[in-house]
């Protein structure tokens, strides 16, 4: 299998990403498989290797008023490059076993590389060595995007594999603005940590559908997203905001944040760090029977401190959650 390597820009990469995409992303696929993708490129499956840093100085979002993300920042630890990134996209064929998830921890301790008593590696083992390869199994004509590091470091070294990638992102503020003037919901956000294998994955469900447990009806055709990721050092202060529109947690400050899965009784397979899951695809709602984007399928695993809490300017102590899951989870948005 003949692969390409390239570095590119922020925009050199977004565009060749979005030359993959079809466009609705949600809409009806033509199966192709490796071989035939070969036949067209050249190519069986395509590498890039991605350096870049992330600077926005304003997102904003106007409808009556204005949202606002100011001063947005992405980058390496301390302000250095983003690199070791490397994606790797493919179009499954029927049956193809492609790299997904921790699927290099499973090949590391097939070659002996790696403790197999290890319960983490144990539980990649035994999810993603597959008869045909390492990875997940998938239907012909899906869209296949895994992020993982372009350097592991030492191939017997958990540690290296799991922080090869660093990140840190920066917010000045997210405001509001409207008639009565302007708001802060949250100022001075910042997050250092690394990111672990993560997947987007686009399938061909052509133009089948199925229901959910709650009577939306969503296409067959979904783009799926699998990330874990862990932050070591985090700071915010946290204005006015609701979270799952439940607390409010107004004139509130974090200092060093950390989200993780290191402890509690669901850190089988993980690696210590937080999980993340969603599906997206064109959908109906049962109640409203409107058209819009469904996010279904959504889970969030990790567990949380927060050593310096404080309420209005004044440290009340240290605030730890374990265990905390967001599952069952299931939304239509649509305009109005």
């Amino acid at each position: 299998m003949y692969r390409t390597y390239s570095k590119l820009p922020l925009t050199g990469t977004l565009l060749a990403a979005a030359s993959l995409l079809p466009v609705p992303a949600v809409a009806d696929f033509q199966p192709l498989n490796d071989s035939a993708m070969s036949s067209v490129t050249g190519q069986a499956g395509v590498t890039i290797e991605l350096e870049t840093k992330l600077n926005i100085d304003s997102l904003t979002w106007t409808d009556e008023g204005t949202l606002g993300v100011n001063g947005i920042r992405l980058s390496g630890h301390n302000d250095s490059v983003l690199d070791n990134l490397k994606l790797t996209v493919d179009i499954a064929g029927e049956g193809e076993v492609l790299t997904h998830g921790f699927s290099e921890i499973a090949r590391r301790a097939d070659a002996g590389l790696l403790d197999s008593s290890d319960p983490d590696v144990a539980d990649a083992l035994a999810r993603y060595a597959l008869s045909g390869g390492y990875g997940k199994k998938f239907n012909s004509g899906d869209l296949v995007i895994h992020l993982g590091a372009t350097d592991y470091g030492d191939p017997t070294s958990l540690a290296d594999y799991l922080q090869a990638v660093d990140f840190e992102l920066a917010i000045d503020s997210v405001t509001t603005t409207g008639s009565e003037g302007s708001a802060n919901l949250f100022s001075n956000i910042f997050l250092q940590g690394y990111v672990g294998p993560t997947d987007l994955v686009i399938r061909n469900g052509g133009t089948s559908t199925r229901t959910l447990a709650n009577g939306n009806s969503v296409s067959g055709s979904e783009l799926q997203l699998d990330t874990h990721f862990e932050i070591t050092n985090g700071s915010l202060d946290w204005e006015a905001a609701d979270v799952i529109l439940l607390f409010n947690f107004a004139a509130v400050g974090i200092e060093g944040l950390q989200i993780h899965n290191r402890r509690g009784d669901d850190t089988l397979g993980h690696f210590g760090m937080a999980h993340a899951t969603a599906r997206l695809a064109k959908g109906t709602s049962a109640g409203s029977g409107k058209d819009g984007l469904s996010i279904h399928d959504v889970e969030f695993r990790a567990d949380i401190d927060m050593p310096v809490f404080k309420i209005g300017g004044t440290s009340i102590g240290t605030v730890q959650f374990t265990d905390f899951a967001i599952t069952d989870t299931t939304m239509m948005v649509y305009g109005h």
